[in-house]
């Protein structure tokens, strides 16, 4: 039995009442390491109306929050376990799907390296992804991550700090190499703003939302 099995019925907060949802783009907020659903929700408010936005919480306890996978004190993980936490969220994405004409992904730190995973394992199925102060991750040869059906088609949004003082120097490089040759990368650096999200960077995202996905 894989860990996702033992996971409990998805939590999911929305920003338009169940009646108000139908055709239009879905926008799946994924929240980072301790969070929960509520912490990205206001930036719904932000963020293009003609989304649904619906954020969604992990599924393993962390402290007083939720994690997608468990990380060590250096920020290491079992790619078992970011593929369990995938799966989790695929197979609710699968109940909903038929509702949206699209979904799109934001993931916030741990939550953009679920947002690139789920990506990277039905490329078909997202109509961008946006990534805040967040990685990829390195999967090794495993053939569950389809790269090499991402030909550089799919919008990305990258947003980071240089100063980030959470995500390691590996994890950026390899991310870096990564979004350079599978996606459409719109990459945004900030200052001051650490490992967290700005006005401006909500500023930027609301643009790309509109034009990387509203406009198609």
């Amino acid at each position: 039995m894989t860990q996702a099995a033992s996971f409990p019925a998805p939590v999911v907060l929305w920003s338009k009442p169940e009646e108000e949802r139908a055709g239009k783009p879905l926008l799946v907020l994924l929240h980072g390491y301790g969070a929960n659903e509520q912490d990205l929700l206001s930036l719904a408010d932000l963020l293009p109306d003609e989304f649904v936005v619906a954020s969604l919480r992990a599924p393993m306890v962390s402290g007083p929050g939720f994690t997608w996978f468990p990380l060590t004190a250096s920020i290491e993980y079992s790619l078992d376990a970011v593929k369990d936490a995938a799966s989790y969220v695929e197979d609710w994405l699968d109940s909903v799907r038929p509702n949206h004409p699209s979904v799109t992904l934001l993931g916030f730190s741990m939550g953009m390296a679920l947002a690139t995973t789920l990506l990277r394992r039905r490329p078909a199925d997202y109509a961008a992804v946006v990534g805040l102060s967040g990685f990829a991750v390195d999967a090794g040869g495993d053939t569950s991550f389809r790269d090499a059906e991402l030909d550089g088609t799919v919008p990305m949004f990258w947003g980071r700090d240089q100063q980030d003082p959470v995500i390691t120097p590996d994890k950026v490089e390899f991310t870096m190499g990564w979004v350079r040759k599978h996606v459409k990368l719109t990459k945004v650096l900030y200052t001051g703003m650490w490992h967290g999200i700005n006005q401006q960077e909500i500023g930027h995202v609301s643009e790309f939302l509109t034009h990387g996905v509203l406009s198609k």
